[in-house]
């Protein structure tokens, strides 16, 4: 009975990737006469084509479209990934100090110059999976320059982990934040895990001796600094020093970062690290399992140490659940994960999927209804966080590890 639901649920999410996420980009978001992908698409189809882009979103498209040519090989996803490789590489990349800008124009000058880790660590991830998927040289040239330029600038040898942001030169910033909503603070979860996952997918094509120590250093990182031993939740913000700034807890990069952090201790081949890792990812999940769960199967947004306050529903942190909450079943052999899983697929295809006009829809309120434009101006299919790369990536993986008969 597992067995069929498990080859259930991959077909489920293989005609989701296939037949609603990846044509809705194909379609609705390329520039072919500018280069790269319109800045804004709304939930009923109208496009801003002159809209700012942002090098987050461009490195996204680059990931999920390699992936997609790698796993499944059509022509088309190999068109999208050269298209994103074009417009990251001679738009986005500053070829004076190296590194990506933050936000271009719609003519595809630099609108916001700013090197912020996290646009760094995508485009890395973008990189690397090209290179995986056509084996460009120079894609995997680029990759390692933005690890090498990661290192140099953003490294912190004193207390280890990485800065968050600097002007264009590589000088140093007042304000790290990725956006308003964001705290003030040297050093994030957020930023940590993308690096961490942009340098798993190089490990991948580049399996240098001294970049997996670095690697190892990272999730040494999680391991004593961002996870909280008690909680089993990770910490948001940061000192220099690894001093917690806020009690905020993100239930979807809670369930994110299990699977992540899994990935990334497997491929260093260090038993007891991994067992460490296996270890924490199933204590994480755990706590989102009894803490951010809806009784519908779907994961609640935000929590301090004492209540829910956001009971949104993202699309992003529901996507990752189904992938975060099915790790947890393979790495303990528990069967409410895997039905955690499936039910968060459930709760998507139900009420997150946009069935008329293609794509995820962004935010949902707690009963699982959208909000509108007007209510959220964050409620858009495209947009400068809103991509094909978290939904997609849950297809792919789930893909993966169900195989091609569940199992």
């Amino acid at each position: 009975m597992v067995d069929e639901l498990k080859q259930d649920l991959r077909q489920r999410m293989e005609k989701n990737l296939i037949g609603n996420t990846l044509p809705f980009w194909m379609k609705y978001t390329t520039d072919r006469k500018r280069g790269g992908f319109y800045g804004l698409v709304t939930n009923d189809l109208r496009v801003y084509k002159d809209a700012p882009r942002a090098a987050v979103i461009c490195g996204r498209i680059l990931w999920t479209f390699s992936a997609a040519y790698r796993t499944l090989g059509k022509p088309e996803y190999l068109d999208m990934a050269q298209h994103a490789f074009a417009y990251l590489t001679q738009r986005f990349w500053d070829a004076e100090y190296g590194g990506v800008y933050w936000m271009l124009d719609c003519e595809g000058q630099a609108l916001n110059s700013r090197k912020q880790m996290y646009a760094q660590a995508f485009a890395l991830y973008g990189l690397s999976e090209y290179y995986r998927a056509v084996q460009e040289p120079a894609a995997l040239a680029l990759a390692q320059r933005l690890f090498h330029l990661i290192e140099e600038q953003s490294y912190d040898p004193r207390y280890g982990g990485y800065y968050e942001a600097y002007n264009r030169d590589w000088s140093a910033l007042s304000d790290w934040r990725l956006s308003d909503k964001e705290l003030n603070s040297p050093k994030s979860m957020n930023t940590l895990l993308h690096i961490l996952e942009a340098y798993s997918n190089l490990l991948r094509a580049w399996p240098d001796e001294q970049f997996k120590q670095k690697q190892k250093d990272l999730i040494e990182v999680f391991l004593q600094h961002v996870i909280d031993p008690e909680r089993h939740h990770f910490k948001l913000f940061f000192s220099e020093d690894w001093k917690s700034l806020s009690d905020h807890i993100s239930f979807g990069h809670d369930i994110e970062g299990t699977w992540l952090l899994t990935e990334a201790a497997g491929l260093l081949g260090d038993p007891l690290l991994s067992t460490q890792v296996e270890t924490a990812a199933i204590q994480i999940a755990e706590a989102v399992y009894e803490e951010g769960l809806d009784p519908d199967g779907s994961l609640l947004y935000e929590a301090d140490l004492q209540r829910i306050t956001i009971s949104d529903k993202h699309w992003w942190a529901q996507a990752e659940a189904v992938v975060g909450f099915y790790n947890a079943y393979q790495l303990s052999g528990d069967e409410r994960y895997f039905q955690a899983a499936r039910r968060a697929w459930d709760f998507i295809e139900a009420r997150v999927i946009d069935h008329h006009y293609g794509e995820w829809y962004a935010h949902l309120r707690r009963d699982g209804t959208p909000y509108s434009e007007q209510e959220n101006p964050d409620q858009h299919k495209v947009g400068p966080w809103k991509c094909p790369y978290h939904n997609s990536r849950a297809c792919l993986e789930m893909m993966e590890r169900l195989g091609q008969n569940g199992t």
